[in-house]
């Protein structure tokens, strides 16, 4: 997790986090001409072209002060709902207690998946 402060014309605060291998969560404090504060949520995933070149695609959640109160409300609310009905997904670091994470990809202990190039191919691998 990165933490940046800004001079820029209108950006106050940054705060980027990654979550799992391919995606980012931007938190981003901005001012308005009226010098206003507003958030920007931005989902950035990574992804692979047929080309093998990758390109980013990105969401953006405008988030204004005056929804801000009501916007964690309902963030709180759902989490605290996703938890009382899936226990297991309680880690703060994106992994439920059985080892998986949470993009779907089995991993192992350093978060890396143990996928071999021959499983890409669809041959079986030679040993």
């Amino acid at each position: 997790m990165e933490e940046q402060e800004f001079k820029g014309r209108n950006e106050v605060y940054s705060k980027s986090v990654r979550a799992g291998k391919r995606r980012t969560y931007f938190f981003d404090v901005k001012t308005t001409k009226a010098n206003d504060y507003y958030l920007v949520i931005t989902e950035s995933k990574k992804k692979f072209n047929d080309d093998g070149s990758s390109s980013y695609e990105k969401h953006k959640i405008f988030l204004y002060k005056e929804d801000f109160d009501k916007f964690a409300e309902g963030l709180n609310e759902t989490i605290a709902h996703i938890r009382t009905i899936a226990p297991a997904m309680t880690t703060s670091d994106g992994a439920s207690s059985n080892g998986a994470s949470s993009d779907g990809a089995g991993s192992g202990s350093d978060g890396y998946s143990d996928l071999k190039f021959e499983d890409l191919s669809g041959e079986p691998a030679k040993e």
